[in-house]
């Protein structure tokens, strides 16, 4: 089972990465809005 993930995230390692960059967007997103009461 190792093997099987370790080579579908060789083969789409440019889709890994895009996915990694949108869930930490999401992250920053889902942060400042829970903030943001606090800074009114």
């Amino acid at each position: 089972m190792l093997n099987q993930i370790i080579t579908a995230a060789r083969r789409n390692h440019d889709t890994l990465a895009a996915d990694a960059i949108g869930v930490a967007a999401l992250m920053v997103l889902l942060v400042a809005g829970l903030h943001l009461p606090v800074l009114s």
